[in-house]
């Protein structure tokens, strides 16, 4: 499998991380593209340093770079994932304006049928935000946000991120345990609706 990896100026840098250190393990094929706000971010908020991040990677290209192989719909890749996918790059995506190549390999990701996976970040979402994001979910782009979860009793930062990562992994059928499956199967449903009511 060979998929491309955004990671755009939003916080969360860490998601875009986690996932290459995984597709890496899983041998996936990868081809990233980072962002200048994503490189700082990456300073400001981890103790990775951006070779470490490059080394996961397979290819790598500047996001300045429109002539790299996957602005091109014929190169063959299977989607790609942006995570973190900040709302600049989500407005870009979602209006065609290929300013940077991260947003042009997702427009080539879009026009060649391929699966796009967007990890967006914000909070609070203005209705320009929903906006973006309805247009490209009818379009079958998969808008994942990082939403945390407690079902599966998460004890630190680590098992949240895993969890977000293992969502993304899930969209492209990559098998990861990254977070324990069918946690609340073991629960009666009527019971624990009735303690929270």
């Amino acid at each position: 499998m060979k998929l491309i990896v955004g990671i755009t100026g939003s916080t969360g840098v860490i998601y875009g991380v986690r996932l290459l250190e995984v597709l890496k393990k899983l041998g996936v094929e990868t081809h990233l593209i980072m962002s200048e706000w994503a490189i700082k971010c990456l300073a400001m908020e981890t103790e990775f340093q951006i070779g470490y991040v490059k080394s996961l990677a397979t290819t790598t290209s500047d996001e300045s770079n429109m002539a790299a192989s996957v602005s091109s719909g014929t190169h063959k890749v299977d989607g790609m994932i942006v995570a973190p996918c900040s709302m600049k790059t989500l407005s870009a995506i979602a209006n065609g304006y290929d300013d940077t190549l991260v947003a042009r390999a997702a427009g080539v990701t879009i026009k060649e049928s391929r699966k796009l996976i967007l990890m967006v970040r914000e909070t609070p979402l203005s209705a320009i935000h929903l906006e973006n994001m309805l247009k490209l979910s009818r379009l079958g782009i998969v808008i994942l946000p990082p939403v945390t979860e407690f079902y599966t009793k998460p004890k630190t930062i680590d098992d949240i991120v895993n969890h977000g990562v293992g969502k993304c992994l899930d969209q492209f059928d990559l098998e990861h345990g990254l977070y324990p499956r069918g946690v609340l199967s073991n629960y009666n449903w009527l019971e624990l609706f009735l303690k929270r009511s």
